[in-house]
């Protein structure tokens, strides 16, 4: 069964669209799976970003202040 896309029109950067054309060709992908691949990519480590914060969610907050006063009470500063 072929998987079904969808069409979009991206502008990019002169550059950016040369370094795609010239990975495309040393790679033999096309550009759509470079970039397909690369959102894949960025997609996951932004789900795991989000695992990580919802599991340290209960841990208590440290404002600024308070931080750096600790450094300086500790020696750091």
């Amino acid at each position: 069964m072929k998987k079904l896309s969808t069409r979009a029109t991206v502008y990019l950067e002169p550059t950016i669209h040369k370094a795609l054309r010239l990975k495309s060709i040393e790679t033999s992908l096309s550009i759509s799976q470079i970039i397909n691949d690369t959102l894949r990519s960025d997609l996951f480590r932004d789900a795991e970003d989000l695992e990580a914060f919802r599991s340290r969610i209960d841990e208590p907050t440290l404002d600024y202040e308070t931080f750096v006063q600790e450094l300086k009470r500790d020696g750091i500063l």
